[in-house]
Order: C-alpha cells, then sequence, then structure tokens
C-alpha cells in the first residue's frame, strides 16, 4: 500500500460529495427495507446503513489523528438514518479540514510508509462503494453517482488492495474476489466488481 492511485486536487471536497452522495441514497430508503439484502454478504439494508454511520465516527476518530478501535462491531440503527448520518458527515469533514497538511507522508500500523492523504482516499473509497450498495439493495439508479468519486475510488484501490485481502466472510476477509465484467461496464459496477460485487447479481 505505497500510493493512492490518481488523486483529486482536493480530496476533502471529494469525501464532502461521496458522503453527500451516500446521504442522498440513505434519504431515498423507507424503513419497511431495513430487512432487505444488500450485495454485503450477510448485511441487510438496517446494518448497511448502521455500518457506514459506525464508519464516521471511527474515521472521525482517525481524522483527528487518533487510533480507531476496529474490533468493535456497530449498534444497528432502526431509525432517523439520515439525521444520524449526515450529522456524522459533518463531523467527518470538519475533523479532515482542521487536520492540517495532506501532502506529506504518515506511518500505518506495522511501519508502511503512506501518503498523508491515504486514509482519506479509502474513505472516498468505502462510501462509493457502499453508495453503489445501497443503491442496488433499494431498488435506485446508480446512472448519476459521482463519477470523479468512483474513478478516485477505483484508482486507490487498484493500488491498495493486496490479493491477501480478499477472501470469505468467514474467514474475516472485508473483501471478496475481483468479479469480472466487461471493460466498458458503468463505471460504478467496474468499481463494485474490484470490490469483490456482482453487479448482475441477486440478493
Amino acid at each position: 500500500m505505497t500510493g493512492s492511485g490518481n488523486p483529486s486536487s482536493d480530496p476533502i471536497e471529494l469525501l464532502a460529495r461521496a458522503l453527500a452522495q451516500t446521504a442522498g441514497l440513505i434519504d431515498g430508503v423507507g424503513t419497511e427495507l431495513a430487512g432487505h439484502p444488500t450485495p454485503c454478504r450477510s448485511w441487510d439494508v438496517g446494518d448497511l446503513i448502521s455500518h457506514l454511520v459506525f464508519d464516521l465516527r471511527q474515521f472521525t476518530v482517525r481524522a483527528n489523528g487518533g487510533n480507531p478501535d476496529w474490533s468493535l462491531s456497530f449498534e444497528r440503527i432502526e431509525d432517523d438514518w439520515l439525521h444520524v448520518f449526515e450529522a456524522g458527515a459533518e463531523e467527518l469533514v470538519a475533523a479532515w479540514r482542521g487536520a492540517g497538511d495532506l501532502d506529506g507522508v504518515i506511518e500505518l500500523p506495522g511501519g508502511a510508509e503512506v501518503p498523508a492523504r491515504f486514509p482519506l482516499d479509502q474513505q472516498i473509497a468505502e462510501f462509493a462503494v457502499h453508495g453503489w450498495d445501497l443503491a442496488h439493495a433499494t431498488g435506485q439508479s446508480t446512472e448519476g453517482l459521482d463519477h470523479e468519486a468512483a474513478r478516485a475510488s477505483l484508482a486507490w484501490a487498484r493500488a491498495a488492495l493486496r490479493p491477501e485481502f480478499r477472501g470469505s466472510e468467514e474467514e474475516n476477509h472485508a473483501f471478496g474476489p475481483e468479479v469480472a465484467v466487461a471493460e466498458d461496464a458503468p463505471l460504478y459496477d467496474r468499481l463494485a466488481a474490484f470490490f469483490g460485487r456482482d453487479p448482475q447479481g441477486k440478493w
């Protein structure tokens, strides 16, 4: 994990756009869909949205210079999804705006050095991919989703996701094997496929 792909000139702005996009998708989800399956393996829609809120809180700890505890599990949120997500998104963007210089390098646990903006690029990818997940799970269109966020996410992932990160959920791997799609497939489908989703799959 030594690069961030092809970064935007303002990654914080791109993160803000990815978060706003996710909020818009959450706004299109009624609570009656909470139990619907998603492309995220064993998670249903309620789990996915709850995970996204958990991500916001953990990522804010990271943006503020702390070390998130990823051994924790997210708590399921049953309602008021949009308000809770938007409040967390605002805190995350504010934390990154106060984080200082993103042009240097940082050291990850284990000693690897990466660009200082690496965690930010990772977060953009998290919300871009899960936005696709949520759209597909709830019957929302992906045609109008932010292409710059998807391009940046795919570039980051190609540089950062090593083969050993992929595998089964039972083995606690975060990502499944890459799914083959056509080179001219829609950009978000290519992004999702790289993260182990099947754009033609049924859940």
